[in-house]
């Protein structure tokens, strides 16, 4: 495979397999070391200080992006369907009920990303660092920025929100995979993170149904 195309395939955050493990931390799981009671997790969410990082919601898998030329162009990406859209929508009036404090939303350039983002908390600050960039020179870390973003502490009394995709997170993270929609909540650590809880999609009704602490 040339550079050229691996470059082109970076762009539509299309590497293949082989070309993205090497950015994967041997032996990290993006798993929680011990789960968090709803109640527990919602106390700390509303006092801020996380990282949310969501993959963008449920896509059309049978549409790409291999004719995209720029980020605006939708009509040639992977679009979100009916259903993301509706999940993306109960979510952010699942976040606006529970009184979650949202600051930034950094979201991935493409369209399914933006529009989870627009969906979820009515904005979306357009950032192609949250998605990676090449890994030019050779061997270089395409996700640094990422690692960045998701490393740097985040002021109390507010959360900050990265919409991006499947691939970045499990790079950094490790496995497994955030399914479509899902939410990871990322304490930063200032040199590192630890992966605090994930919300699935439907996963903000035991949040909204959490007994008070």
């Amino acid at each position: 495979m040339t550079i050229r195309l691996l470059l082109a395939l970076a762009l539509l955050g299309l590497l293949p397999a082989w070309a993205q493990e090497s950015a994967t931390p041997a032996g990290r799981s993006s798993l929680p070391q011990r789960e968090l009671a709803p109640q527990q997790l919602l106390a700390e969410l509303r006092q801020g200080g996380y990282v949310l990082y969501f993959r963008h919601a449920a896509t059309d898998f049978s549409q790409n992006d291999e004719k995209m030329k720029r980020y605006e162009d939708c009509a040639d990406q992977r679009n979100l369907i009916d259903k993301g859209r509706s999940d993306a929508r109960a979510a952010g009036a699942a976040v606006r009920e529970l009184k979650i404090p949202i600051g930034r939303v950094l979201a991935s350039p493409f369209c399914r990303t933006v529009e989870t983002a627009q969906l979820i908390f009515g904005r979306a600050e357009k950032m192609t660092e949250v998605r990676g960039g090449p890994a030019v020179p050779a061997g270089s870390d395409r996700y640094a920025e990422l690692r960045k973003i998701l490393s740097t502490p985040v002021g109390a009394g507010a959360n900050l929100v990265v919409v991006s995709h499947g691939n970045p997170f499990y790079s950094v993270a490790g496995p497994p995979y955030l399914a479509e929609g899902e939410a990871a909540v990322v304490k930063p650590l200032g040199q590192d993170f630890r992966i605090v809880a994930k919300i699935r999609v439907d996963g903000w009704e035991a949040l909204k149904n959490a007994p008070p602490k």
